[in-house]
């Protein structure tokens, strides 16, 4: 589900390498990289988090549950960032309806 999406004005690639610095001051386990799009996983036990840029030219904050992880996650960047938050997360296309 995407919960919400950041809003900056550059380019989603020139912006990965701060995004990535500023969740690692914040969060422990973080994986990340570029592969034509930017991604970011955040776990925290069973919970994974994923800011990526798969559906849209922005980063998208997307989880599988609404959990802590995920408030978590939105409430750290929205102490830097600007964000949408959606009312209710939106299904991914690979989602059921």
């Amino acid at each position: 589900m995407i919960f919400a999406e950041m809003k900056y004005s550059e380019d989603y690639w020139d912006f990965h390498d701060e995004l990535v610095a500023y969740l690692k001051e914040n969060f422990h386990e973080i994986q990340q990289g570029h592969q034509c799009d930017s991604w970011i996983w955040i776990t925290d036990g069973n919970e994974k988090v994923a800011v990526d840029t798969f559906t849209s030219m922005k980063h998208q904050i997307k989880s599988a549950h609404d959990g802590a992880l995920v408030q978590n996650v939105m409430a750290t960047l929205l102490a830097k960032y600007p964000l949408i938050v959606y009312a209710t997360p939106g299904l991914e296309a690979h989602e059921e309806q």
